[in-house]
């Protein structure tokens, strides 16, 4: 039997991030950026409020409090979306919408809260306020020429909105990789109805597709390959001009019917191993076609099927669509009871909640 991390550092080894290529920012979420990206301009461009209040000379609200307030002179309305047209000058205040830019001669936002309207052209500060208080300046989030995103950062939602605030409409990342997902075995069927003798209902191919798609892959489902050689080369050539990856279910195991092993052990660079770990010790990896496109030959036990996706082929897949870390994170947990076992040489891997 094999060490564990020593199948896995063969599997990505062999394997490179796919071709970047340019994409919509309304199609990158869960993409890994193959280039940095750079502000063009400053964001916000211009100083703005964070706050509706009064746009003021801070120095003009000093010692202000609800027992002594500073009655300041209005002198304008500024909404969000339009240019300041009044400057505010000693003893004066213009009121002011969030995200409307900050009028000149203004150094500070007193919120709404903190004031009472005197009358139509007044308005009564009721707290203090210092310089920068509640002013968004130019650049605060991004200054022109600063690295937003680096190559190798995978794009999430609030990603999305940053790229949007650039002005960028598309952004060059790896691509997601294209699954196909094949199941093995005269024994498999889907859908409903009454099993016959040795039938069983195929499990694993709608796991595996929704793995892949988890992932941040794109699942290619290729349906139930027969015991057929001809057909199953077929269908294998197939998913190897269509798609960046294979994954097959069953056919791994010492004393399988060997088609699988067959088909692939003729077609493609393959290797067949058994890893030191339980459950999934049965496993096969190798690199098909022209292209060498990298095939995962998983058992056909359900769990098994699972643990062996998510040891080996995940990180893999994560790796071709370009993330520079592609494995799990590790956390440390203390289990409340035992966990008794015997020593077989392998690493045991347990549910746990």
């Amino acid at each position: 039997m094999r060490p564990l991390d020593e199948v896995l550092a063969e599997v990505l080894s062999a394997l490179e991030p796919l071709a970047p290529v340019a994409l919509p920012i309304a199609d990158a979420l869960g993409t890994v950026l193959a280039e940095a990206v750079l502000a063009t301009e400053d964001v916000p461009p211009f100083a703005n409020t964070a706050m509706d209040g009064y746009a003021v000379r801070a120095a003009d609200t000093s010692g202000a409090d609800a027992d002594a307030p500073k009655r300041l002179e209005v002198v304008g309305d500024l909404p969000a979306g339009h240019p300041p047209r009044d400057a505010v000058g000693p003893g004066q205040a213009v009121r002011i919408m969030t995200g409307a830019p900050i009028p000149e001669g203004a150094d500070a936002i007193v919120p709404v809260e903190r004031t009472e309207r005197d009358c139509a052209s007044a308005v009564l500060v009721l707290a203090p306020a210092a310089a920068g208080d509640h002013i968004r300046p130019a650049g605060g989030d991004a200054s022109r020429g600063a690295t937003v995103f680096a190559r190798g950062e995978v794009l999430g939602p609030a990603s999305i909105g940053v790229l949007a605030s650039l002005a960028r409409t598309s952004v060059l990342v790896h691509p997601r990789p294209r699954v196909a997902v094949i199941s093995t075995g005269d024994e498999l069927v889907e859908g409903g109805g009454p099993l016959a003798p040795g039938q069983i209902r195929d499990s694993n191919r709608p796991m595996l597709c929704e793995l892949v798609r988890a992932t941040g892959a794109i699942p290619v489902d290729l349906g139930i390959a027969r015991d057929d050689e001809a057909a199953l080369e077929a269908l294998l050539l197939e998913a190897a001009a269509g798609c960046d990856a294979i994954i097959t279910s069953g056919g791994v195991s010492v004393g399988d019917y060997d088609v699988v092993k067959a088909v692939l052990s003729r077609i493609a660079d393959m290797h067949w191993m058994q890893i030191a770990i339980k459950p999934a010790k049965p496993f096969a990896f190798g690199l098909l076609g022209e292209r060498n496109v990298p095939v995962f030959g998983l058992p056909g036990n359900p769990v098994s099927s699972w643990v062996s996706f998510e040891l080996m082929a995940r990180p893999a897949l994560r790796q071709m669509a370009g993330d520079p870390n592609p494995h799990r994170p590790l956390v440390d947990a203390v289990a409340p009871d035992g966990l008794p076992r015997r020593t077989d040489g392998k690493i045991h891997f347990m549910r746990v909640v």
